[in-house]
């Protein structure tokens, strides 16, 4: 599946930097959502460079610096890397480059209704915090649309 694809955006989505720092140092419905890619090899989390830093500072504030670098290493594994013009949103440039269906974050300014009404029209894109993602994303439904097949359930381990 190419970027440019437009059945992609089933498959991709994107954790802003609270998510990921939440995924690692919280637990809760951060980490759920994040164990949902993990354990689907089809699907795609987006980020960009200076979204990973973005994470990385967050954990090496309210952790240490080890972990943070430890993290910002073995994230690269789980994700794939878009480009981020300059002065752009992270989160947002990385769900717009890459096509991304969802963009899961904590900052209620971009699940606000008005943040919505603004990205309507340039990018199809639904940005919701980790529970309702939980709440509504259905794996078997997105494989089943992006790749017209039946589902086949987790192919891989989250925790790996």
């Amino acid at each position: 599946m190419t970027v440019e694809d437009p059945e992609a955006k089933y498959t991709r989505l994107v954790a802003d930097a609270d998510v990921l720092a939440a995924d690692l140092l919280v637990g809760d419905a951060a980490r759920q959502a994040l164990d949902t890619v993990r354990s689907h090899s089809w699907l795609e989390l987006l980020a960009t460079e200076p979204l990973l830093a973005d994470a990385e500072a967050v954990v090496g504030t309210l952790a240490d610096e080890p972990l943070a670098a430890a993290w910002r290493e073995s994230i690269g594994d789980l994700v794939t890397l878009v480009e981020q013009p300059p002065d752009d949103h992270p989160a947002l440039a990385a769900a717009y480059r890459g096509n991304a269906g969802q963009l899961l974050s904590l900052d209620s300014r971009l699940r606000s209704a008005r943040a919505g009404a603004n990205l309507q029209g340039v990018m199809d894109v639904s940005v919701r915090s980790p529970d309702a993602f939980v709440s509504v994303f259905d794996p078997e439904t997105a494989y089943e649309l992006a790749f017209d097949a039946p589902y086949p359930g987790p192919d891989r381990d989250s925790r790996d």
